[in-house]
C-alpha cells in the first residue's frame, strides 16, 4: 500500500487492522514494558508482523499468597513468542544496578532496534537508551499530556472528576514525560467506570495506536511532532495504598470518584467492627442532612448501605470483608445486617 493510499497515522482503527502489513518487517522494534496495559501493545506489534528483536521487562517480582516471583504479563508473553526477554534492575551505567545496564546496553546494541516502544516499563530511560534506535524511543502513555504526567494517570483522571481522557504517543527525552507528541486520541470516561474498565479501554486504543505509527515509519513517513504545551501541566502521582481508605467527612461525591479509581488496585476500604472492609462499587445521592456523624449508616436494604458523608450521602453497593468474596450490598447484609446508627471508619 502507498503512502498516498492511507496515513496511518490518520486511518480509522478498521482500516490499520486489516491493512497489509508487508512494510512491517523491515522495521526493527525493540520493547520496554511490563504490566497487561504494555502486553497488550506488545501483542498488537507482533500480529502487525514487525519484528521483536528485543523485549525489556521489571524483574519477576513476589505475588500471589506464597509471594512466589511471578513474571511480568509482558514477560509471559514475550516468552511465549520466543522473543529475547531482558530484565534489568537498572539502567544507569553508573548506578547502583551498572552491571544490569551494560547487559541491558549490550543486548540493545546487538539487536539493532529502529525504535524501542515503551509502555508502562517502570524504569527512567537514561540519554543512552534515548539516543540508542535510529528513530527514537516511542512512549504510550495513558493520558492527554501534559495532563497527568506520571505513574498513575488513569486512576487520577477518574479521581478528579474528568470527562475524557486519552492516548498520547510521545517521543521520550530525559523528562518525565515531556517530549514531543507524535500522535493523541481522546476517549470519554463513563459516569460509573472504574479504573480497571477504563485501564482495558486505554491498552486497546494505545495498541491501536502504536501499530498505525509503526506502519507510518515502515512506509517511510516522519512522524508529525509537536512540543507539549506549557499551560495545563497536572501530575499523576503514584497511588499510596493510604489513600483508598475513604475519609467519611469527604463529600459524597469525591468518595464515590476515588471507590471508581481504586478498583481494582489498591481497593477503597474503611473499618466495621475494627476490621477492614473494601468498598468496590458505590454512588453518591443528595440527601437531607438528619444530623448523623460522617461515616454513620443511615439505611442499609436492598438498595444498598447508605452512609453519611461530608456532604450527602454515599450508597455502598458492593462490599468485601477480609477474606471473604465481593458481594453485592443486598447479599452482605443478609449476613452481616447493618442497624442505622452503625459507624464505619477508623475506630469504629
Amino acid at each position: 500500500m502507498s503512502a498516498a493510499a492511507t496515513n496511518p497515522l490518520t486511518a480509522s482503527p478498521e482500516s490499520v487492522a486489516h491493512s497489509p502489513d508487508g512494510a512491517a518487517a523491515s522495521l526493527r522494534v525493540a520493547f520496554a514494558g511490563t504490566p497487561a496495559f504494555a502486553a497488550q501493545a506488545l501483542e498488537a506489534i507482533g500480529r502487525a508482523g514487525f519484528p521483536v528483536v528485543l523485549v525489556l521487562t521489571q524483574p519477576d517480582r513476589p505475588a500471589g499468597r506464597g509471594l512466589q516471583p511471578q513474571p511480568s504479563a509482558v514477560k509471559q508473553l514475550a516468552q511465549s513468542r520466543g522473543w529475547t526477554v531482558v530484565q534489568p534492575r537498572g539502567l544507569r551505567l553508573d548506578g547502583r544496578w551498572a552491571e544490569d545496564a551494560a547487559v541491558a546496553q549490550a543486548a540493545l546494541q546487538s539487536a539493532r532496534p529502529d525504535v524501542l516502544v515503551v509502555a508502562a516499563y517502570g524504569l527512567l530511560l537514561p540519554r543512552w537508551v534515548l539516543t540508542l534506535p535510529r528513530l527514537g524511543c516511542l512512549n504510550i502513555h495513558a493520558s492527554l499530556l501534559p495532563r497527568w504526567r506520571g505513574a498513575a494517570p488513569i486512576q487520577r483522571a477518574i479521581e478528579a472528576g474528568d470527562e475524557s481522557t486519552g492516548i498520547t504517543l510521545m517521543l521520550m527525552d530525559e523528562g518525565l514525560d515531556t517530549g514531543d507528541i507524535v500522535a493523541a486520541q481522546a476517549l470519554p470516561i463513563g459516569a460509573q467506570e472504574t479504573a480497571g474498565q477504563l485501564h482495558d479501554r486505554l491498552a486497546a486504543l494505545g495498541a491501536q495506536l502504536v501499530v498505525r505509527a509503526l506502519r507510518a515509519a515502515a512506509q517511510g513517513q516522519p512522524w508529525p511532532r509537536r512540543p507539549q504545551p506549557a499551560d495545563g501541566v497536572i501530575y499523576a502521582h503514584k497511588i499510596d495504598k493510604a489513600e483508598a481508605l475513604l475519609d467519611w467527612t469527604q463529600p459524597a461525591v469525591v468518595l464515590a470518584r476515588r471507590v471508581r479509581a481504586f478498583n481494582p488496585v489498591p481497593g477503597a476500604a474503611t473499618r466495621l467492627q475494627g476490621a477492614p472492609l473494601k468498598v468496590w462499587t458505590a454512588h453518591a445521592v443528595a440527601h437531607p442532612d438528619a444530623g448523623a456523624a460522617p461515616g454513620t449508616v443511615v439505611g442499609a436494604d436492598d438498595g444498598g448501605i447508605r452512609v453519611q458523608t461530608g456532604e450527602g450521602v454515599l450508597v455502598l453497593t458492593e462490599v468485601q470483608r477480609a477474606g471473604g468474596r465481593r458481594l453485592p450490598a443486598a447479599v452482605f447484609l443478609r449476613g452481616s445486617p447493618l442497624p442505622v446508627g452503625t459507624r464505619l471508619g477508623v475506630g469504629a
